[in-house]
């Protein structure tokens, strides 16, 4: 599911389980750091995350998910938010390639990419307004310092979804381009970042990442939104969320 390739001086991270639209359970995730962490041993000077498929990944993979036992907590504060604080500080420029669907945890690994290329027609946001669960994987920190309180919880309470064009015109992401161009681009960027001077990227990312968190206050955000999804797991409405997406009908929420 998730594909190590290295190449020179270049690590390839592919997500690849297209039939589900590259989304994320457990053990995927534990992978994907896995990933990074072999990645980085191998002393690497860049790093390209892509999907394969038609989406660069929809989120988690809620299939086979009980939410009357689910340990949210477990998932998103013990798995998902220490890999993607890998992810953001990896030693070295790292590079995403966007297309599809970035729902969810998919939007995560995004925000956790120092550059990050999307298809103008690329879905971003949370599907999570269908599901009775709030927006995670520092969603909340970016949409706010970026959009504004207001858009943040229009796109949140409609559950509408940005496209690459709007996300990048509002200064979510890098560039935006027609999708048959997104990972073509995004090697090039990377093979670049690999020849220069990549001592030098580094000490701009973490300047960089430290005034972005002392800005958004990323990660005690993300915590935040980890104890919010735990605390909705028991409600009849988060229950009625999970049912309705596995059993593909519209949910009927009744607000507790």
């Amino acid at each position: 599911m998730i594909d190590l390739a290295i190449d020179g001086a270049v690590a390839h991270i592919t997500l690849n389980n297209p039939d589900k639209l590259n989304a994320l359970d457990e053990q995927a995730v534990r992978d994907l750091g896995d990933a990074y962490a072999e990645a980085e041993r191998a002393q690497v000077r860049s790093l390209v995350l892509t999907g394969e498929g038609r989406a660069f990944c929809a989120g988690r993979d809620i299939s086979g998910v009980d939410p009357r036992d689910d340990d949210v907590m477990g998932y998103l504060d013990g798995i998902v938010t220490p890999v993607l604080q890998r992810m953001s500080s990896f030693p070295a420029p790292t590079f995403a390639a966007a297309q599809g669907a970035c729902l969810g945890v998919g939007l995560g690994l995004l925000i956790a990419t120092d550059v990050v290329y999307v298809a103008d027609t690329a879905k971003i946001g949370s599907p999570f307004a269908a599901l009775g669960a709030t927006l995670d994987s520092g969603g909340h920190a970016l949409f706010v310092e970026r959009l504004g309180a207001h858009r943040t919880l229009d796109l949140i309470y409609s559950g509408r979804l940005m496209s690459g064009s709007e996300a990048v015109a509002a200064g979510l992401f890098s560039q935006a381009m027609p999708p048959e161009k997104v990972h073509e681009a995004t090697l090039e960027a990377a093979a670049r970042a690999a020849e220069g001077a990549t001592a030098a990227f580094v000490a701009s990312k973490r300047l960089v990442a430290a005034l972005r968190d002392e800005r958004l206050g990323l990660w005690d955000s993300m915590r935040q939104e980890n104890a919010a999804q735990a605390a909705l797991c028991d409600t009849d409405d988060y229950r009625e969320g999970f049912a309705a997406f596995q059993e593909k009908r519209p949910p009927l929420f009744e607000g507790h």
